[in-house]
């Protein structure tokens, strides 16, 4: 791993930095990366990954002209897991921006990631020129009877695995659910060993994390800034519903569908992904 610069409260760049981790003031700690000049994108990975889930956009979207920076949410990667204290995962991502010197940011998030820009864009629209929720989550969702009826049977076996101690059943039968694609090409063999790496997050405590009041999807209307809403071919029906409730409730919002992906799109389908966000991107970039 390599060896990242430590940045304390406060702390503004002044210059590119590669990759190093932000004090929160808390005391936790986010591992960041930083690559290429332009206007400001950040990328928010999804829950059980972390943020080399990324690792082609560090590349591709840097080539299209913009400054890109990717963190680990608290509990994820490299950074700090949470604790008895509360936390917000968006008042974690404004003190990493602050740090970072990140006046305006375009903000790409997939699922977990896609709800924290979300709830970001509600309490800050003024430091977000563009939202790109990705098979996102969305804070206050509802499932219908018969949507709750699928995540029981669902989830079923992670929750005997658990019981029974066995971790890595409890993440294949989440797999199961999130990347039913399966693991037998380099996407899928990828999307599971990130997803293993981060095996802790299945007993992770989040109870201290403190959510948006009211929820996003009481209050999509608010949001005015131009967002281009993702959607997995692949993604459980509910979650599919979820992208559909984002893209109706978000005034001009558009919508598209990447083909031959389930849930961690960027991944499966990276070169979709990419066609589809960059020319969203080039689309409403602010002057820089």
């Amino acid at each position: 791993m390599r060896r990242m610069r430590s940045f304390g409260p406060g702390s503004i760049r002044t210059d590119a930095v590669p990759s190093g981790s932000v004090e929160l003031p808390d005391g936790g700690r986010l591992a960041f990366d930083v690559e290429g000049d332009g206007p400001d994108v950040v990328l928010l990975h999804p829950g059980l990954w972390d943020r080399r889930t990324w690792d082609r956009q560090m590349t591709t979207f840097p080539a299209a002209g913009f400054r890109v920076t990717r963190y680990d949410a608290r509990g994820y990667g490299d950074s700090t897991r949470p604790d008895a204290r509360p936390y917000s995962h968006v008042h974690d991502l404004a003190a990493l921006i602050d740090a970072l010197g990140i006046s305006l940011a375009a903000l790409v998030g997939c699922s977990m990631g896609g709800s924290i820009g979300i709830d970001f864009t509600l309490e800050h629209p003024e430091r977000v020129w563009a939202l790109v929720p990705v098979a996102a989550g969305l804070g206050g969702f509802e499932l219908l009877e018969q949507e709750e009826d699928w995540w029981a049977a669902a989830t079923a076996p992670v929750d005997e695995a658990l019981e029974a101690g066995d971790l890595e059943r409890a993440e294949d039968a989440r797999l199961a659910i999130w990347a039913p694609l399966g693991a037998h090409d380099p996407a899928g063999a990828r999307i599971r060993e990130l997803a293993f790496e981060n095996i802790h997050e299945l007993t992770m405590d989040e109870s201290a994390h403190e959510d948006l009041d009211p929820p996003a999807a009481a209050r999509l209307g608010e949001i005015d800034v131009p967002t281009l809403v993702v959607e997995a071919e692949h993604d459980p029906p509910f979650s599919r519903r979820e992208s559909h409730l984002i893209a109706t409730g978000i005034l001009d919002a558009q919508r598209v569908t990447i083909e031959g992906a389930d849930h961690v799109v960027n991944l499966r389908q990276p070169e979709r992904f990419d066609e589809a966000v960059l020319a969203f991107l080039a689309a409403v970039r602010p002057e820089h």
